[in-house]
């Protein structure tokens, strides 16, 4: 199976900013013995800023463009330095793709992205996929990972797309302010009900929230994919998931049709 996992800020990242060196290794270790059994995986990573706030010492996310770019800039190289020293640990090679929305928006550039993804899958590789932060502007920017993973997932023609988070999936309401919220395990059809249990904010260090998350699922199920939500607190939930395993949210693929 072909599955395209992508990982917020929240889960790579203590609210320090500082990396969480216990579960980006359990993470990267069970995605290896996910690629071992016979899975094609590629990774949508956040991260890069806020692991550019910790190392560079801010007190909070940047609010200007020059310092979140500065940051994303720091915080980059420390991500994929990390993933490269923990992937070859078990003999898997990684990439790195760096994309803004004028990539996935130019026929040409898109084009080239494609060919370069599935090379690299036919080559064994796993792709890391992130934002460039450190160039992108408001008329090319993607904004947040939960959209690039799902242009990810529908560009590769991948079969699921997992996003991981700091929430069990989606709820009939905020389960933060409402105890009566119940968590929803299938989404067959994401229509305007839907849409309005999305929320507008994300963590501090990150950019997403459930409404990107939802506008993601809108992307990868009308492209054929399914979508879930899980959280990411635990990496060993991978295993779950890709066992089929009833699991956080599932959008099924159609749903956004």
């Amino acid at each position: 199976m072909r599955i395209v996992i992508k990982v917020g800020t929240s889960t790579l990242a203590h609210s320090t900013g500082r990396l969480n060196i216990r579960r980006v290794e359990e993470l990267c270790k069970v995605m290896c013995d996910l690629k071992n059994f016979g899975h094609e995986i590629i990774l949508v990573t956040s991260g890069a800023i806020g692991m550019g706030v910790g190392k560079l010492n801010l007190k909070s996310r940047p609010k200007d463009m020059p310092t979140k770019q500065a940051a994303a800039a720091v915080g980059q190289c420390e991500l994929m330095y990390t993933y490269d020293k923990l992937f070859s640990e078990y003999s898997h090679t990684v990439a790195q793709i760096l994309l803004t929305g004028y990539d996935v928006r130019n026929e040409e550039s898109y084009c080239h992205f494609r060919n370069t993804m599935f090379r690299l899958l036919e080559l064994g590789v796993l792709p890391i996929i992130n934002e460039n932060d450190t160039v992108a502007t408001e008329e090319i920017v993607i904004g947040d990972n939960d959209t690039l993973a799902a242009i990810v997932a529908k560009s590769i023609e991948a079969e699921l797309l997992i996003l991981l988070s700091d929430i069990d999936g989606l709820y009939t309401a905020d389960p933060h302010s409402d105890p009566e919220a119940k968590l929803i395990p299938v989404v067959e059809k994401i229509d305007d009900g839907v849409l309005a249990l999305g929320g507008k904010e994300g963590s501090e260090l990150g950019t997403g929230g459930m409404a990107t998350k939802l506008r993601a699922a809108v992307i990868a199920t009308s492209a054929g994919c399914d979508m879930l939500i899980a959280n990411g607190n635990d990496p060993r939930i991978l295993y779950e998931i890709a066992s089929g395993k009833p699991v956080g949210t599932r959008f099924l693929k159609g749903a956004g049709k």
